[in-house]
């Protein structure tokens, strides 16, 4: 396997696990509570999420041929807090990440070093990759971080809690060893 197959390998992975964490965040939280904002100036999961969408269909919608930022995209009506039901954003969201992955998945190894545009600026199509790994792993980020804060002793854990390090990691290498 050549080392840009197994670069696209690998980030479709990273970018569905930053899915999932997303994903079992907004599980865990009620209507109301992705709506939830600490003041004016922030952004709900709601707003985050509409956000994160509007910019996947952008940037990976005819991903190689056209500048990612989209002209009928409207980056300010994303963050307005509009989507009416949790089914709704979930919907919207979803289609994002599809847009994403149709797009990496359609990615050939030697599209790796060609060029790409966004909002006029010039990156090379691995580049483009992991600016948006970063951008949306930030955003699913704040949205793990309110959800955990909005649900405090509720909170399902999505990685190793607190007291657990030594179990999981015994759990780890007894799973790994060779047999």
């Amino acid at each position: 396997m050549s080392i840009e197959a197994e670069y696209l390998r690998i980030i479709i992975e990273r970018f569905k696990s930053v899915k999932s964490l997303g994903d079992k965040t907004i599980e865990q939280l009620s209507e109301n509570e992705i709506h939830w904002r600490i003041n004016e100036d922030s952004n709900s999961i709601a707003i985050i999420s509409k956000h994160l969408s509007g910019n996947m269909i952008s940037r990976w919608t005819d991903f190689l041929h056209s500048d990612g930022e989209k002209p009928d995209r409207n980056r300010e009506q994303e963050f307005a807090d509009d989507l009416s039901s949790k089914n709704d954003m979930i919907e919207y969201l979803e289609k994002g990440w599809n847009t994403l992955f149709e797009a990496l998945k359609s990615l050939k190894e030697e599209d790796l070093l060609k060029n790409v545009f966004i909002r006029g600026e010039k990156h090379l199509v691995i580049d483009a990759i992991e600016r948006q790994l970063a951008h949306y792993s930030y955003h699913v980020g704040q949205i793990v971080y309110i959800g955990k804060q909005l649900k405090g002793e509720n909170w399902e854990s999505l990685s190793i809690p607190r007291g657990k390090s030594e179990a999981y990691l015994q759990e780890m290498l007894k799973k790994h060893q060779p047999k």
